[in-house]
């Protein structure tokens, strides 16, 4: 079967290749074939060059797929279903998991994950044909019908990253101001998800004109930024996705006091000054850490099958045979879902 594989050739940074199909290897596996795989935000940086992931490897994590085959101890599930699947391989069993705590399982390495190699444990990628999900009644979620399959390929990352930056703060502060920042898809996902647990206002800052536009289309506040500043004004609740020293630095200084501040950027390998003394005397609550994907499968088809439309952030559709003319042209913030059909 082929394969989308990262080469480390700047000229040619993705390519096809010839792999052995995958087996089921233990009772409690699964064997999916992909329906639909969007492109990460970590995955356009992959392709980019702005990762430190070593070697060549199978992309792409995040996807909702078909069960072609399953292991005799797999209960609740049967071949022919259409599921989300979690991008984080995770046990289910475990004290962590059990806390809700799946992306640090403690069965499998810290970091696992699909599509990034040896650094998330060299788990397969799911720009492919067939896919190995271990643990599969954990891992995988039946999608209920009426829910669109393509529209939901996100549900186990982007979406509930940029839900999970809203959604427990909107809970516990209902009709809260929302400050949104950075590109990509997250920040536009958790727009979407704001407006749908009902912020009282939402403003994006963002350097990406596509993200931008989007934005304004969904009728939030849009500041266009060249340089992150020193503040904002004043919310509730605020969200870091800049992936920038000073925009994080922006974001931490825009939160009310006893505000919420959840930062999906990802820094490699840098040592980030913080500013405790302000986050002190403010008595902010920072979250960061990568999210619980399989812990957070329900609340995703739950809120999607009560109106919540991840297709709002206008994502670009494309056959899985033109992945790499899409990834390496469509604009950052735009969400590319690749489908074999």
């Amino acid at each position: 079967m082929r394969a989308l594989f990262t080469t480390g050739i700047k000229s040619n940074p993705i390519d096809w290749r010839d792999v052995p199909a995958p087996l089921i290897h233990a009772s409690t596996d699964a064997l999916v074939k992909p329906i639909a795989v969007a492109a990460c935000d970590l995955d356009r940086s992959i392709v980019n060059g702005h990762s430190p992931f070593p070697g060549e490897f199978m992309l792409g994590h995040e996807f909702t797929a078909e069960i072609i085959d399953l292991g005799e101890e797999v209960v609740g599930l049967s071949p022919g279903d259409t599921v989300i699947v979690s991008f984080q391989p995770s046990c289910g069993i475990c004290t962590r998991c059990g806390q809700g705590y799946s992306s640090v399982c403690r069965t499998v390495p810290n970091g696992s994950m699909y599509g990034i190699g040896k650094t998330g444990g060299d788990w397969s990628g799911a720009i492919t044909d067939l896919v190995r999900v271990p643990w599969a009644s954990f891992n995988l979620l039946k999608i209920p019908k009426g829910i669109d399959p393509v529209s939901i390929a996100s549900g186990s990352d982007n979406l509930a990253d940029g839900l999970r930056g809203v959604d427990g703060p909107l809970q516990r502060r209902p009709g809260a101001s929302v400050l949104i920042t950075g590109s990509g898809s997250i920040p536009l996902y958790a727009v979407v998800c704001a407006r749908h647990l009902g912020a009282e206002s939402i403003t994006l800052a963002s350097k990406d004109p596509f993200a931008l536009a989007v934005g304004e289309r969904l009728g939030v506040q849009c500041l266009p930024v060249d340089v992150w500043p020193k503040h904002f004004r004043s919310h509730d609740i605020t969200i870091d996705c800049t992936n920038d020293v000073q925009g994080l630095a922006a974001v931490i200084a825009s939160t009310a006091p006893y505000g919420e501040c959840t930062s999906s950027s990802i820094f490699f390998g840098e040592s980030i000054p913080v500013p405790m003394f302000n986050m002190n005397m403010k008595g902010i609550h920072f979250h960061t850490g990568r999210v619980n994907s399989a812990s957070q499968l329900t609340r995703i088809l739950d809120l999607v099958g009560n109106g919540l439309d991840p297709e709002l952030i206008q994502p670009a559709h494309h056959l899985m045979s033109d992945a790499i003319d899409a990834l390496l042209s469509e604009p950052f913030s735009r969400k590319v879902i690749l489908t074999h059909a």
